[in-house]
């Protein structure tokens, strides 16, 4: 009969264990470290931590068939009484052991710490941003809005949005990425939990959309200047995709999540549940941001920045005229990416917005339906993205200009998506699933972007990446005000969705493409004031 026991001593951890007349002088007890040591039939040897500052103290191991052993234990296996019983238990046979972490995040390293948080915290941020794109049909009815007022009311988000790019990518330049994005964070969700409150004032309900946009507005160029200073450049587009694949996973998590949410508790609840995920997520990450071996790991000098300095005001406007913004305005790589921004915000904008109405309308779909529909786009975005980064990054490692990668992924991105709506828009007599088969392909492949433009800032340049990506994205938020309001006036005026939807985003889709390859590039600059 086989048994287990634990002993916890102020020194060590021990282990024993013991199967019928096998000798229960397996254990060993090393310092402050434990070692389970079995028979060679079983070849396993389990190593426990009593705590972080222990696992510190372990010296350097190395791996046989996959798994770590210990140096120091394997030449010490000849020594002491002990260490004669192991030497003949462990003969022709490695030590393998398995390190018994915690918390769990402690082995992780610091980069991939920030990301999965920073993606995290993007899933959220969509599921903050799509909420309203399923609230506004109950909220229409309730309120007797026009298709007019509706687009307003969504398009106010984007006010907000616009306003932050460029503040969010100095601010992150300024006091670094990570606090930045804390803020976003928290202004958002706060602001998400205002709507239910001033719903019935138009104002008041417009102006909790902006104060919703300030927030997530600096997000991108927060997350932007995390993965420019810590991320390597043959690493960069999986960093890239991983975080703003967020997106989609937040677009798929409220379009499931709001329905039912809507339905059993009323579209109030949507606002006030989401905007809790927020608040607990800021709460997480300044405990996150608390534990040492969070804080404390370093990483390379040349990619890390002091955000611990104080600024003083004087500092912070020196800071700012320090920005060469000529030099970046002198640059036709600059104006390609605007360019290119603002046609796939353009589609992605519109299409965001009044997908859920588009679907419910042309198919006769209830709420939940309509909702479950509109799940597909990003649901394939998601699939899509860790291609289109597999794919980007490979090219590089093979030695293929980052300007051509980054040029084949964009228009992919931008060519796609302008198909399928051509097809979508043309009267073939197509099933409706069908059309919502083909839209579905075309926007999930629009995530190439990813890979292609998003990519496109930190490559050009780490230091002033964040401060592009805030330019770039001011003028990609217009769409969100100008496009999103301006398809419910043609709605209303034309009642044809061709026209209001999908002609101006085919539109800009084509001549993105052509401003992209014409004038898109990755090569690094210095973007110096005297440029």
């Amino acid at each position: 009969m086989a048994k287990l026991t634990l002993r916890a001593e102020s020194s060590s951890c021990l282990f024993s264990h013991s199967t019928g007349s096998q000798p229960s002088s397996f254990v060993s007890t090393l310092g402050r470290r434990s070692l389970i040591r079995f028979p060679p039939k079983h070849n396993l040897e389990f190593r426990v931590f009593c705590s972080i500052k222990e696992k510190e103290s372990v010296r350097e191991t190395k791996r046989v068939n996959g798994l770590p052993v210990d140096k120091l234990q394997r030449a010490g296996s000849g020594s002491g009484s002990d260490s004669e019983g192991e030497s003949g238990l462990n003969s022709g046979s490695g030590e393998v052991g398995f390190d018994w972490d915690w918390p769990p995040w402690n082995s992780v390293p610091q980069r991939y710490k920030l990301i999965g948080t920073t993606s995290l915290a993007f899933v959220i941020c969509n599921m903050d941003k799509v909420n309203l794109s399923i609230a506004i049909i109950p909220m229409s009815h309730q309120f007797g809005w026009s298709s007019s007022e509706a687009g307003l009311v969504q398009s106010s988000f984007f006010w907000g949005y616009a306003l932050s790019q460029l503040p969010g990518g100095w601010l992150a330049k300024i006091f670094g990425g990570r606090k930045v994005l804390e803020f976003g964070v928290l202004t958002w969700s706060l602001a998400t939990a205002l709507v239910p409150l001033v719903a019935g004032f138009t104002p008041g309900l417009v102006l909790s959309r902006i104060l919703v946009g300030i927030g997530e507005g600096v997000s991108p160029s927060a997350a932007t200047d995390l993965i420019a200073r810590t991320i390597p450049l043959e690493e960069r587009s999986r960093a890239v995709a991983f975080v703003f694949g967020g997106l989609s996973v937040g677009s798929v998590a409220g379009f499931l999540l709001a329905p039912p949410l809507i339905q059993n508790l009323g579209w109030e609840s949507v606002f006030y549940i989401f905007s809790f995920l927020g608040i607990a997520w800021y709460l997480g990450f300044q405990f996150l941001e608390g534990q040492a071996s969070w804080v404390g790991e370093s990483i390379p000098r040349s990619q890390s920045t002091d955000v611990k300095k104080t600024w003083s005001t004087e500092e912070l406007g020196d800071s700012l005229k320090g920005v060469p913004w000529k030099a970046f305005f002198q640059s036709q790589a600059v104006w390609a990416m605007i360019y290119a921004h603002f046609c796939g915000s353009w589609g992605h904008y519109t299409c965001l917005a009044w997908l859920p109405t588009y679907f419910s309308e042309e198919l006769n779909l209830n709420l939940t339906e309509a909702a479950w529909v509109s799940i597909l786009p990003p649901l394939a975005s998601i699939f899509v993205t860790s291609i289109a980064s597999q794919f980007a990054d490979s090219l590089i490692s093979s030695g293929v200009q980052t300007t051509t990668v980054r040029k084949i992924c964009q228009t992919i991105a931008f060519l796609s998506p302008a198909a399928c709506m051509t097809l979508s828009s043309v009267d073939l007599g197509l099933p409706h699933w069908e059309v919502v088969g083909i839209l579905t392909g075309g926007l999930a492949l629009s995530s190439f972007a990813l890979s292609g433009l998003y990519c496109t800032h930190q490559d050009m340049s780490p230091e002033y990446a964040s401060i592009l990506l805030g330019i770039t994205n001011t003028v990609g938020a217009v769409p969100g005000i100008i496009g999103v309001a301006l398809t419910g006036i043609l709605l209303d005026s034309t009642h044809s969705w061709s026209i209001s939807l999908f002609i101006p985003s085919i539109f800009f889709y084509l001549t993105g493409t052509v401003v992209w390859l014409a004038f898109a590039s990755s090569k690094p600059q210095t973007f110096s004031k005297g440029d």
